[in-house]
This record gives C-alpha cells, sequence and structure tokens, in this order.
C-alpha cells in the first residue's frame, strides 16, 4: 500500500502539472496524499519540518542564482543584446544553414548565462524568418531553440552558470568544471547529433514538397518580434563570453587565493570552501557581468529600474516551483516505502554512475523538471551515491556531471514547462512538433549520457 501511494502520488503529480495546476499546491499536497496512504497521520508535522525545512533548505542554497541568472537574462533581452547575438550568426550562417544557425544562437546565449525562456522569446522571431527564407517547416523551430537552449549547454559544457550544473555541486565538493572531457563528449554529440537529425528531417520534408506553411503568428510569437537599438555583436557576446571567463578565474584563482579559514567555525556552519566554491564563483561572475551589460548598454537601457524589478519577480516562481519539488522529494524519501524503492536503485547494478543515472532520468521524467527531478533524487539518495562511488573508486567530479546530464534527459517529456512554453511561443502544438523535441532533447542526450557512463567507467574524466 505504501509503494502504492508512491507512485499515485508521482503519478497525479506529473498528470496535474502536465494539466497545469502551480506545483507550488500539488507538491505538498501530494507528497501528504502519499503520507497517508502509507498509514501515517502526521500532517502538520510534517509539512512544517519536513516539506518546509527542505524547502527552506534549497532556497538558502541556490535562490542567489534563480535570482541572478533572472535580472542577467532580462537585461540581455532589454538592451538588445540577446537579439544581436542572434541576428549575427544567423546573417552569417544565411538560410541555407538556419537550423545549425539557430542552435549555435541559443546555445551561445544559454552558455553565456540568459534564462532559456528569454533565449526563446528573443530567437523565435529571428528563427521565424530565417525557415521562412529557407522555405523550411516552421515545426522544426521548437526542435532547433530546444536543442540549442536546454540539452548542451544546460548539462554538458562544463562551467555553464545553469542551475541544473550548480546543484550537485556541494553533494560532491565539486566545480561548475567538473569532469570536462567527459562533459564535452556529451555535449558534442548533443549538438551534432541534433543538428544531423533536423537537418535529416527538413530534408525529407523537402523531398515531400513541403515547406514552411502557412501560419498565423501566436500573441506570444508576435509580442517577440518588437524591433528595437541592438548593440554591436562585440557588445552585445562581451557579458555572455565574460560569465564563463569569470566564472572559471574565480573558481580556480581568485577564491582559491582568499582567506576562507572562517568558514569552519559555528558562525558560518562549519563548512569548507570546497563546500561553497563553486556556488560563490557563479554568483561572483553574474554580478560582474551584470554590472558589464549596464556599464556597455546604459542608454540602451532606458527604464533600467524596471528591469531589474521585472527579472527579480520573474526567478520567484522558478526558484519556489523547484524548491516545492525538493520538498516534496523530502517527504516521499522519509517514508518507509520508499527504503524499498532506496534500495533497488542503489542495487541496481555495481556501477553508481548506472545507478545515479537512472535515479535523476526517471524523477525528472516524473516532475518534467530537470532541476526538480535531481534535486529530489540527490536530497534522498545524494550522500549515499557519493559513498558508493568513493568506494567504488570513480571521482566526484564524474558523479556531477553524469548526475547533471542525466537530469536533462527525460526531463524534457510532453509536460515539462519549458516544453510547453516553448510551443506557446511558436503558436504549435504537441501534435506538430513534439517528435522532433523528443528527438533532440530526449533521446540523443540520453545516448549521449551513455557514452558519458562509458567514459567514465573506462577511466576517462
Amino acid at each position: 500500500m505504501g509503494l502504492l501511494g508512491i507512485v499515485l502520488s508521482l503519478g497525479l503529480l506529473m498528470y496535474l502539472a502536465y494539466r497545469g495546476i502551480t506545483v507550488l499546491i500539488l507538491a505538498p499536497l501530494l507528497a501528504l496524499l502519499a503520507l497517508v496512504l502509507n498509514g501515517e497521520f502526521t500532517l502538520l508535522g510534517t509539512y512544517t519540518q519536513i516539506f518546509m525545512a527542505a524547502l527552506g533548505d534549497y532556497i538558502v542554497k541556490y535562490f542567489p542564482l534563480f535570482l541572478l541568472g533572472a535580472i542577467f537574462g532580462k537585461l540581455m533581452a532589454d538592451s538588445g543584446s540577446a537579439r544581436a547575438i542572434a541576428e549575427t550568426i544567423v546573417g552569417k550562417l544565411g538560410p541555407q544553414n538556419a537550423i545549425a544557425a539557430i542552435v549555435l544562437s541559443c546555445g551561445l546565449l544559454t552558455y553565456g548565462g540568459v534564462s532559456l525562456f528569454v533565449v526563446a522569446f528573443a530567437v523565435y522571431p529571428i528563427a521565424a524568418e530565417m525557415f521562412r527564407r529557407g522555405d523550411l517547416p516552421k515545426r522544426l523551430i521548437p526542435a532547433a531553440i530546444a536543442l540549442g537552449s536546454f540539452t548542451f549547454t544546460m548539462t554538458a559544457f562544463p562551467g555553464t552558470p545553469a542551475i541544473q550544473n550548480a546543484i550537485p555541486m556541494p553533494y560532491f565538493g565539486t566545480t561548475p568544471f567538473a569532469a570536462p572531457i567527459v562533459g564535452i563528449a556529451a555535449g558534442l554529440i548533443m549538438l551534432i547529433g541534433g543538428v544531423v537529425w533536423l537537418n535529416f528531417r527538413a530534408r525529407r520534408a523537402s523531398g515531400r514538397g513541403e515547406g514552411y506553411g502557412d501560419h498565423e503568428e501566436s500573441a506570444i510569437g508576435a509580442s517577440a518580434a518588437i524591433e528595437g537599438d541592438t548593440p554591436s555583436f562585440t557588445v552585445a557576446l562581451a557579458p555572455a563570453v565574460a560569465v564563463i571567463i569569470l566564472n572559471a578565474l574565480f573558481t580556480y584563482v581568485v577564491i582559491p587565493a582568499m582567506d576562507t579559514g572562517y568558514l569552519g567555525s559555528d558562525k558560518f556552519g562549519g563548512v569548507a570552501i570546497g563546500d561553497v566554491r563553486g556556488i560563490w564563483a557563479i554568483i561572483a561572475a553574474l554580478v560582474f557581468s551584470i554590472l558589464l551589460i549596464v556599464a556597455l548598454n546604459f542608454r540602451r537601457l532606458s527604464d533600467l529600474k524596471t528591469s531589474i524589478n521585472t527579472g527579480t519577480f520573474g526567478s520567484l516562481l522558478p526558484a519556489f516551483n523547484t524548491a516545492s519539488e525538493v520538498g516534496y522529494g523530502a517527504i516521499i524519501a522519509s517514508l518507509p516505502a520508499f527504503f524499498l524503492v532506496r534500495d533497488a536503485v542503489l542495487g541496481l547494478t555495481d556501477n553508481p554512475l548506472i545507478n545515479v543515472a537512472v535515479a535523476t532520468n526517471v524523477l525528472a521524467g516524473i516532475t518534467g523538471s530537470a532541476s526538480g527531478g535531481m534535486s529530489i533524487a540527490l536530497e534522498a539518495l545524494g550522500d549515499r551515491f557519493a559513498e558508493i562511488a568513493a568506494s567504488a573508486g570513480i571521482s566526484e567530479q564524474l558523479m556531477h556531471r553524469i548526475t547533471t546530464l542525466s537530469s536533462g534527459g527525460f526531463d524534457a517529456l510532453p509536460h515539462n514547462g519549458a516544453v510547453v512554453t516553448l510551443l506557446g511561443i511558436c503558436g504549435l502544438t504537441h501534435r506538430q512538433s513534439y517528435a522532433d523535441i523528443f528527438v533532440v532533447a530526449v533521446m540523443i542526450p540520453v545516448f549521449a549520457t551513455i557514452v558519458a557512463i562509458i567514459l567514465g567507467t573506462v577511466g576517462i574524466v
């Protein structure tokens, strides 16, 4: 009955989230439903002492990344920088390479710290125009944007400031640049494999005489197409490049040179610098890059206060949605029936890389969230995974990268919020476009993760 309660709770979470009910309400209610079906009735105590405690811990650790990332993305959009980068790349590659141009534009922006939602709004109007000129099917645009925005730059390439790359750091004592060789290899598989697939689909469509088609622009997509003064490509690109360079500089030079012995005192939680170095580096990189955007685009940012406020408010819902899913996972992990699930995952194979990949992928698929699924998996099993990896002689860096890669596989199932939003921006439906999204954002990333596990198992990090 306890296992049935967990399965029913997870199933309802997936279904009702897909139907548009906020996770802020669903997560505690369905976690408490699982609690009751497990024969426990400590509802108020579980809600305040387990759910809210886990939610609060997550916000304490990661809210600065949500906040600064949202402000950075908003300023990149409002200054015209995001659009300038996309237009330049597309202009250089031309309509005949529209798919690769859109993928690279999205990849450069997201790797530089711009939110995937901001990227989708900024790039879609350009993509629509380029696909129309090249007479490519519009139904392929969402997959091209998805490939560039939430695959290789979200989970694979080392140094990415994406929250998915930050979450494993406290559990494994790693940095954003963990396992760079494996990460680059997996990222290239996603990038090249996805572009090859989409170009294959475009050629097949052309052979059938299918072109762009006759489409009415959605209200969302149309609003994103507003023109404005844009900076030069160099000025636009500078803050995005600064995020990556400063991230590395703070990780390997500045923070190691600082006197951080005080962190060991009770006042600061008795932590080691390795526990916080990665998060500190991303925070510092984003702060300086935000200041750089403002300095380079001060005249273009006609209402700086509104841009910052809008970015700030825009960070709240994603942060608390993910934190609520972490609270949900904490309650599920406290149930007696969950120990059966835990033991099954931990005993799945003798290879902890496979075990963490399966656990993270399954939970990311159920929740429809890469960060949410990974957070639940690590909250429940992170310490055990770290112990098992250490005893098996597997590096913490590799565990970090495989966990991050695994969060970006099954997360992009149809109920994923980013998928739903992207289709809305493009004015298309799941029936029209989801099959190609599934290939580039689910199938190929899962294959890349398998290759990464093989590389890691034979000793390549």
